[in-house]
């Protein structure tokens, strides 16, 4: 458990003997980015618990969702920089529990947006990377827990509800390759405000450059 509060944290380091025993206080260079990381994770989890109070009311105010929430829950939750202050909401569901996420995922995602506003909203599973067998071993890795595998099943988790229609890679003239991601154009509406966001998440997530398009259909 946390032992002070952020706003108790302040107090604590310009009167250092009033702190809790065992509180570490930054009185040299090598004690302040421990209190950094000290607060980057008070922040992480605040932000976490705000998820879960948020589907919690939702659980509990929303009639057409109070049902199958009752059996759901989150692994994470964490804010992702998309441009200027904006910023996306990305939530880690368990991966057994996908399917479950996927059928009310419009609806929660909107609900969840109306609570976080401003912020798009993306739902995740959990899903792990295993590193490859060692030369000689009898250990098989499963292709599911490829990274290839694991980037493309999160890639496709990122852009819920639209289906991925076709890709396409493109290279700069420093080397480096963006892919093109086109996207079902029925689920344009619900989708097409969060591109920006698709592709910020995505980045963060896997360190993948991918530009969102919907085909050009002929009039």
């Amino acid at each position: 458990m946390l032992l002070c509060h952020l706003a108790d944290i302040s107090t604590l380091i310009a009167r250092p003997t009033g702190r809790p025993e065992g509180f570490l206080v930054p009185h040299t260079r090598l004690e302040v980015p421990f209190l950094l990381s000290f607060l980057r994770f008070y922040s992480l989890i605040q932000f976490e618990e705000s998820v879960a109070q948020a589907l919690f009311d939702l659980e509990n105010t929303n009639s057409e969702l109070k049902s199958d929430l009752k059996d759901l829950y989150i692994n994470s939750a964490i804010q992702v920089d998309v441009s200027g202050n904006r910023k996306a909401v990305v939530v880690y569901v368990p991966y057994r529990l996908r399917k479950a996420f996927r059928k009310i995922h419009l609806r929660l995602v909107r609900e969840l947006e109306k609570k976080f506003s401003g912020k798009d909203v993306i739902l995740i599973a959990t899903r792990r990377i295993l590193r490859p067998p060692k030369k000689g071993s009898a250990a098989q890795r499963p292709r599911s827990r490829t990274l290839t595998s694991v980037h493309e099943a999160m890639l496709e988790d990122v852009v819920l509800p639209a289906e991925i229609v076709g890709k396409r890679v493109r290279y700069r003239v420093d080397g480096t390759k963006i892919m093109k991601v086109l996207l079902d154009p029925k689920e344009r509406n619900n989708t097409e405000y969060k591109l920006e966001s698709f592709a910020a998440v995505y980045r963060k997530l896997s360190g993948k450059d991918v530009v969102f398009e919907y085909p050009i259909t002929e009039a």
